[in-house]
């Protein structure tokens, strides 16, 4: 009989086989396509955008455009920046980053894409809050309540059993107990009140304390990461070449890596990427859909930011040191080889032990209330305002339980309810593709319109 995981496996296989991974990068490819490059060429004016002043404070919306993003990023830089880089370079071998830099290029026009639909079809809930999403566009767009349901019903599955709860706790317990000997269940217990006090309070609570977190853990960790770079700084050069080889040749065994073909390394890079930063997976916009703000374009513009900082950024700076430092070579997985890498990079390896274990606690413990909010609107979505608080009970509860489980199942686990999440979102945004490229021409003509005033009564 074959052991559940092997089961699982085959089943994380056959979601994430040719097909889904056509869908995810064939949607950027056409978005971006058909967008004319709109993460190149409007990259600037979104992080002009971020960092403005909101403009729009007494827009329609729960919070402001920049806390729905820290909400959003807080989901997405996670425990796949740390242990989901790694895992997918100890697969896939040094060849998986570029296909994550891959899956991450087109995937920022699929994730402006669905922000933009997340605002222009939200709605307000029973208690006055924001709520939007794929659920909302799916259904309000494309008339297709089934498709809806079943992407609220996945996106529940990836809070519950996925990026939520899982990953996440089991990282900050294995974290915390190999840098500071602290017991599995104390962290466990910590933890669980720490998620408990924050997530009772909603998307305003969890959006204050995103804001405050987001920005401070992303600085400290890519802090930590450029000084290894410039540090090893002559190695450089040769670990971005072995890069970019070997995402187009096999990569030979050496140490305790046993060696991978192209395709392993293609499908390790996209699913960990999307894994990392959730383009296409339908998640951020229902943060995005909370955004105080008079235009769903200069959302998707805002929120399309999310997935450069997430995987241009701090998943290149992982993943460059884990091939600088020759970690990927070792016998360690996950966590524990990133911890190696960056202990090995820095000329005082207590350091650098120190700056991935604070990171993953921060990184982690954020997706944990970000994903909270995301299920809690695919709940609202399906039983009304009357489900959010048995939502938030069970999520609790697993976790409770997430420290306690092995990390191969869980990974695996999480993989499977991503790519179920994927497929209806997708296929809402190609639905709606139309809407997506009108809304975008109607916004950049007034906004040329507007500047030519401008430069005229100047």
């Amino acid at each position: 009989m074959e052991s559940i995981l092997s089961i699982m496996g085959k089943i994380d296989s056959f979601v994430w086989g040719p097909p889904l991974l056509i869908l995810l990068v064939g949607t950027g490819i056409y978005l971006t396509v058909r967008l004319g490059l709109i993460q190149v060429i409007k990259l600037p004016l979104a992080l002009k955008y971020l960092f403005s002043r909101d403009k729009d404070s007494a827009a329609d919306g729960d919070v402001s455009s920049f806390a729905a993003l820290c909400t959003a990023l807080a989901a997405t830089i996670g425990t796949g920046n740390i242990v989901g880089v790694a895992t997918a370079i100890k697969a896939g071998g040094p060849g998986a980053l570029f296909w994550m830099w891959m899956a991450a290029f087109f995937g920022m026009a699929t994730k402006y894409a669905e922000a933009l639909l997340a605002v222009k079809y939200r709605v307000v809930d029973d208690n006055g809050q924001m709520s939007g999403g794929p659920m909302y566009y799916i259904e309000k767009g494309l008339g297709n309540k089934t498709l809806a349901k079943m992407f609220a019903i996945f996106g529940i599955g990836v809070a519950f059993f996925g990026i939520g709860t899982f990953p996440q706790v089991n990282a900050i317990a294995s974290a915390v107990n190999i840098t500071f000997n602290v017991p599995i269940m104390v962290s466990a217990v910590v933890l669980t009140v720490l998620v408990a006090l924050v997530t009772l309070g909603g998307i305003k609570s969890i959006s204050k304390v995103c804001e405050f977190i987001v920005p401070f853990m992303a600085t400290l960790y890519i802090i930590g990461s450029l000084t290894i770079l410039v540090y090893n700084y002559s190695l450089v050069p040769g670990t971005l070449a072995l890069i970019v080889k070997s995402a187009f040749t096999p990569t030979a065994a050496m140490g305790g890596f046993l060696g991978t073909t192209v395709m392993k390394s293609i499908q390790s890079g996209v699913a960990r990427g999307v894994f990392s930063n959730e383009s296409g997976l339908g998640s951020a916009p229902i943060a995005a859909a909370a955004a105080k703000t008079d235009s769903c374009v200069k959302q998707g513009l805002i929120s399309m930011t999310g997935t450069f900082f997430d995987t241009i950024i701090i998943c290149t700076m992982t993943g460059v040191t884990l091939v600088l430092t020759g970690a990927w070579t070792s016998d360690s997985a996950g966590a524990e080889m990133t911890t190696m890498a960056f202990s090995q990079g820095l000329p005082l390896p207590q350091i650098g032990q120190l700056i991935v274990t604070v990171g993953l606690i921060f990184f982690a413990f954020t997706t944990i209330l970000g994903w909270n909010y995301y299920g809690e609107r695919c709940t609202e979505y399906l039983l009304g305002v009357k489900g959010i608080k048995p939502y938030r009970m069970i999520y609790i509860v697993l976790v409770a339980s997430g420290a306690f489980l092995k990390l191969d199942l869980i990974w695996v686990i999480a993989d499977i309810v991503n790519g179920l999440m994927a497929i209806p979102n997708l296929i809402g945004i190609l639905g709606l593709s139309g809407v997506i490229i009108y809304e975008t021409k109607k916004y950049f003509e007034e906004l040329g319109t507007e500047n030519s005033r401008k430069k005229i009564s100047a």
